[in-house]
């Protein structure tokens, strides 16, 4: 097995595929870990549901043995939230990217 990378840089729902592959985890597997039914993280894999929330992110990461760092989507909500708390630190990073 490949070593795994601290953070994924693929969507959710193709991460929680690789690392249920990687870990021999199946869906009825893991909702019982992270206490949330098959059908549910199956929808969310195949994208017919939106990301959960980083609480289920956490649960599911846990389940799965890795951090919710791992996941894009936590990161990028984590960022979100720090840049919502610094205007100043908005405008310095859009002249910056723009």
């Amino acid at each position: 097995m490949a070593k795994r990378r601290k953070y994924s840089d693929e969507h959710f729902g193709p991460t929680i595929e690789r690392l249920m592959i990687e870990t021999g985890t199946t869906y009825r597997g893991l909702a019982d870990k992270a206490d949330l039914s098959a059908g549910y993280l199956n929808h969310i894999v195949h994208g017919n549901r939106p990301v959960p929330s980083n609480d289920v992110i956490a649960r599911i990461a846990e389940s799965l043995g890795v951090e919710a760092e791992h996941f894009r989507e936590y990161r990028i909500r984590v960022i979100t939230e720090k840049l919502e708390a610094m205007p100043e630190l908005i405008d310095r990073l859009y002249k910056r990217l723009a």
